[in-house]
């Protein structure tokens, strides 16, 4: 079985020195044109250096895929200088830094993007309060978003992270391409699973390329991806298990689950028997590392991850205690802090939203 003390080796070489990630949480920290600021490299710096490596929260690859004020951004070459901070505060005792890339798609509004309508792949609107009808983008506008991902990835590749994970999850734009109710369209970029599947196909192949080209060592490409939708028509466990067959033919480092609770049955009445991350585990098969994730409180429930998974992600439990990791593997859980203290309770606001966030519980914001 493994053990959250052993290393993993990916497929372009990169090694992680234990089986704790991070993984990405939006902090909304940096300025208003998403440059790095000094609290946010003193954020993740903070957390860094026992665990195996830390996901930062979303970067947006261009400017009308920014989802919220405070976000990061690998849209230009000015931001590369900030972004190499953030890399080397990451990149503290072994710590691996992650950068993950996204567009926003639907998911944000003409307040954020200061007046300019939302695109995605159809217009067609999220099914939440107060969001607007995007416009469906142009086939020109599709294969432009491709290459800003592409873009990106030589940004970070440039500011010395280790690594990127694309954002196909908690329904942003890579999602939006997949799922039928945000996807109508009936050109090469919708239709049936397998053409809405088009977009994910050519944007993986178009990063690894460009990481495959470079002459970056050891720089790894991850997926991360949400099992299932409610809306009707949406994303079910069947569309998944077919997303986990195409992805783990790739030469992708690794794929990571979105969900708040390990432990989250689905709703479908096909797939009841085992947990999602079972069923998605066990349909990927040993053909990549799966990071699983939610609500990961202690050495028990990494253990019960990683019984279905090859790395555990611990998001709130590092907000709470920036230690965690250190304490767990030298066998001191008597002194996790596992609640907020006072000064925390100042800084950190935290809300039941479900906004980019990988657990039920997830701060909306740092206030400075």
């Amino acid at each position: 079985m493994t053990k959250i003390t052993d290393e993993l080796t990916f497929r372009r070489g990169l090694t992680l020195k234990n089986r704790f990630i991070m993984p990405p949480m939006t902090t909304k920290m940096s300025f208003f044109d998403g440059t790095v600021t000094n609290d946010e490299v003193n954020y993740y710096s903070s957390r860094a250096g026992e665990v195996g490596a830390i996901i930062t929260g979303a970067a947006n690859v261009q400017d009308n895929g920014k989802g919220w004020d405070g976000e990061l951004s690998v849209a230009d070459d000015k931001f590369i200088p900030g972004l190499a901070k953030l890399a080397a505060g990451i990149k503290k005792n072994g710590t691996k830094a992650i950068l993950q890339i996204f567009h926003a798609g639907r998911m944000t509004d003409s307040g954020v993007l200061h007046g300019t309508q939302p695109v995605s792949a159809s217009a067609v609107a999220a099914e939440r309060p107060g969001a607007e009808t995007p416009r469906a983008m142009e086939a020109s506008e599709v294969t432009e978003v491709i290459d800003n991902f592409k873009k990106a990835t030589e940004r970070a590749i440039k500011a010395g992270f280790d690594g990127v994970e694309l954002h196909g999850a908690n329904t942003y734009l890579i999602q939006q391409f997949f799922s039928p109710h945000s996807n109508r369209r009936d050109d090469e970029w919708g239709g049936s699973l397998e053409e809405r599947y088009h977009f994910i196909d050519e944007l993986v192949d178009g990063v690894l390329d460009v990481v495959d080209k470079s002459d970056a060592k050891n720089f790894i490409v991850g997926y991360r991806f949400s099992p299932e939708e409610y809306e009707n028509p949406g994303i079910r466990m069947s569309d998944t298990m077919y997303l986990m067959d195409k992805l783990s033919e790739k030469p992708l480092d690794y794929l990571h689950l979105s969900e708040n609770s390990y432990k989250r049955v689905s709703v479908s009445d096909d797939y009841k028997d085992k947990t999602i991350l079972e069923y998605v585990h066990d349909r990927i098969n040993g053909r990549i590392p799966l990071i699983g994730i939610g609500d990961v409180r202690g050495k028990q429930q990494a253990d019960e991850v990683l019984a279905n998974a090859e790395l555990v992600g611990v998001g709130r439990q590092m907000l709470l205690d920036p230690h965690f990791v250190g304490k767990v593997l030298s066998g001191q859980e008597n002194m996790i802090n596992r609640k907020l203290s006072r000064i925390d309770q100042d800084t950190y606001q935290i809300s039941n939203g479900t906004w980019d966030f990988l657990t039920g519980m997830m701060p909306d914001r740092i206030v400075e």
